[in-house]
């Protein structure tokens, strides 16, 4: 079977671990405690799996673009960090507070050095996968992020295909660990409309869900993540 590859309109972002904090509403220290290895999907360019070992933290990233060599996956990254420079620009409301679209791409640059770095010493830690399918056992992760995808892209993610992701990131996830997704808007601001049926059909197959709000950090505005769980467990409390 041919190898997934990313869709070209999807970006290869490289955000570095203090915006996965911030974006999920978790904590080094609770990153530290996790009992079992985190998925990261997608992962793209990402810093996370660099950093957050110095924690103790073992990170799986899943994503298409890794069945390309890294420096291809980095030259992606890099035409992305452009892309988003051009977003902040045109809707700063979506973005870091005003005044810092320079020191925050620059943390992007850092995180790209590192995934370039990392993915090549440890390639096992990068797995070539395409949602809503993923090669991992049920149960295998003690938490699961998916960042700027399932609903950043509805022109890619359709209600049914998000479904089917949603329950597939629920899968690999430990039946005591979460699923956190977000954002729950695209790339201009809209919030999903079918959400709360999304969180229905999710809820018919067991899974509970939550939208867990958060002041942003720096300037105090709602952020929202969507966490998941299988109904019968209570949340792990990760942001302590």
């Amino acid at each position: 079977m041919a190898a997934p590859t990313r869709t070209p309109d999807v970006l290869v972002t490289s955000r570095p671990l203090d915006e996965y904090c911030a974006l999920f509403d978790l904590t080094r220290a609770g990153l530290a405690a996790l009992p079992g290895p985190l998925l990261d999907c997608p992962g793209g360019a990402a810093g996370l799996a660099a950093e957050a070992r110095e924690l103790g933290c073992r990170v799986v990233a899943a994503d298409p673009a890794y069945a390309l060599p890294p420096p291809v996956v980095a030259a992606h990254a890099l035409a992305a960090r452009s892309s988003m420079a051009a977003a902040m620009a045109e809707r700063p409301h979506l973005y870091p507070p005003p005044g810092r679209p320079g020191s925050y791409l620059r943390s992007w640059d850092r995180a790209r050095r590192l995934f370039t770095a990392d993915s090549a010493d440890h390639p096992q830690r990068y797995v070539a996968a395409l949602l809503p399918r993923l090669p991992f056992a049920d149960g295998t992760f003690a938490l699961t992020l998916s960042g700027y995808l399932l609903f950043a892209y509805p022109e890619l993610f359709g209600p049914e295909r998000q479904l089917a992701a949603l329950v597939e990131l629920v899968r690999v996830t430990s039946p005591e660990g979460e699923v956190r997704v977000q954002p729950l808007h695209d790339g201009y601001g809209r919030r999903c409309g079918h959400l709360d049926g999304l969180r229905y059909a999710l809820g018919e197959r067991r899974i509970a869900s939550e939208v867990h709000r958060f002041p942003r950090p720096g300037d105090g505005r709602t952020r929202q993540v969507l966490v998941l769980r299988a109904a019968d467990h209570r949340a792990r409390g990760l942001r302590g």
